[in-house]
């Protein structure tokens, strides 16, 4: 079941009361005071694909909702004013210690979030320059694993990014 946010009540702009309407075929927030639309999107995400010298995949265990405990790929939200390459790498440093370098772009995916609703998520396959691997921020423990012996990952968009990471590889 996917449970979506909490939903706005009242306009950012003149505080009056949103209801549901539908606008341009789907159903939209609309203040019934100013008539202010309020256009519901996805989340960005950015996430780092980081291999060492031993072709091993960098995952993390969450140390926070949403899957507390569960391994995923260091990332996290996109902020104003940065590229999603800039989140991804901004991200690994946050919650690794590694500064990297983005050698390609994997890919990028849909996921509904029960925390989130919506969020598009964006894949680099990071370099790692220098820094101390240290679990920070969103991690609590830090590990290289080999592709074929990875342990289960929380996210199905970080699969997916993995398989595709995968597939390049056997092309080169």
């Amino acid at each position: 079941i996917i449970m979506h946010k909490k939903e706005l009540k009242y306009c950012p702009y003149c505080a009056g009361l949103f209801e549901r309407r539908p606008v341009q075929g789907r159903p939209r927030l609309v203040c019934t005071a100013c008539g202010e639309i309020y256009y519901e999107n996805p989340l960005p995400a950015s996430t780092a694909l980081v291999l060492n010298e031993r072709n091993q995949l960098l995952l993390g265990r969450r140390s926070v909702d949403p899957a507390r405990g569960q391994w995923c790929l260091p990332g996290g939200f996109v902020e104003m004013g940065e590229t999603m390459e800039q989140a991804a790498l901004r991200e690994l440093q946050e919650e690794t210690g590694l500064q990297g370098k983005a050698l390609g772009f994997i890919g990028c995916l849909h996921q509904e979030s029960r925390f989130y609703a919506s969020i598009i998520i964006f894949g680099y396959r990071v370099a790692a320059l220098c820094g101390e691997l240290r679990a920070g921020d969103d991690m609590e423990e830090l590990c290289y694993y080999d592709l074929d012996r990875l342990p289960p990952v929380a996210f199905e968009t970080h699969r997916k990014l993995i398989t595709r990471l995968r597939e390049a590889l056997e092309q080169c």
